[in-house]
């Protein structure tokens, strides 16, 4: 089968290439730098030609709201537009859990965008919500620093690792389009200044995590509900410290 991944050369786009082409399918890591750009429409029909499936991992370059917004909504637009040319049978994009509850934030409200085009598109579809990446605790932590203190959220989070997203989307790029939203997260549940806390000392950061329920996470006040899942989710099964483990450890 001929999948096309759009951001195949992402973090969660490699890893998804990876596994698909390991289980023996024709698999397309599109993105800009291999002629395949969503924003202007440039490969967008040569590489859908005879594809089957599509995924949509790409994700802003900018996390400015006008920018975030449109970015989401052209290249939305664009590639299902293309997709109904080729006849694509399954679309299927990685968005976020809690996106609906959040649009306090103008990267959520680009993601909720994106989402409303996918259903009105006529094309099958499959929106997978995932909770948090462990890989993004860096930047959580850098986004919240001020001098030696990180002010950061107590609210909940159940975050997950790339490989186990990775899994979640080779299975749902094989699998029939349920047309609705599926979640996939973590598997264990902890605040998020608590964790951020954990990985500081793990990576012997000398900064310190001061718990505010005022911070705000990519412009959003959270509350215990906000990211984490409730609706049966597919959980992964990578904790933090197995992950950090292999992954994370400090040069």
């Amino acid at each position: 089968m001929k999948i096309v991944i759009i951001g195949g050369t992402g973090l969660i786009g490699s890893k998804t290439v990876e596994r698909l082409r390991k289980r023996g399918h024709d698999v397309i890591a599109a993105s800009p730098n291999s002629g395949v750009n969503t924003i202007t429409g440039e490969g967008l029909a040569e590489a859908l030609a005879g594809a089957e499936v599509v995924l949509d991992l790409a994700n802003s370059p900018s996390f400015e709201d006008k920018a975030v917004l449109e970015f989401f909504e052209t290249s939305g637009r664009n590639l299902l537009a293309a997709e109904k040319v080729a006849g694509v049978k399954h679309h299927i994009a990685l968005s976020v859990v809690g996106t609906e509850r959040l649009q306090e934030s103008g990267y959520f409200r680009g993601k909720l965008a994106q989402e409303k085009l996918i259903k009105a598109s006529g094309i099958l579809y499959t929106i997978v919500h995932s909770t948090q990446f462990m890989e993004f605790l860096s930047g959580i932590a850098q986004s919240g620093t001020v001098g030696q203190t990180v002010h950061l959220s107590p609210a909940y989070v159940q975050p997950i690792a790339s490989d186990d997203v990775a899994d979640a989307m080779a299975d749902v790029a094989l699998s029939a389009p349920a047309n609705a939203t599926v979640e996939i997260s973590g598997p264990e549940r902890v605040r998020l200044s608590d964790l951020v806390a954990r990985y500081l000392t793990a990576m012997k950061d000398p900064r310190t995590v001061e718990a505010d329920a005022e911070a705000k996470y990519f412009g959003a006040r959270l509350n215990d509900q906000s990211l984490v899942s409730d609706d049966n989710p597919r959980l992964g099964s990578i904790t933090f410290e197995q992950w950090f483990a292999k992954s994370a450890q400090p040069k």
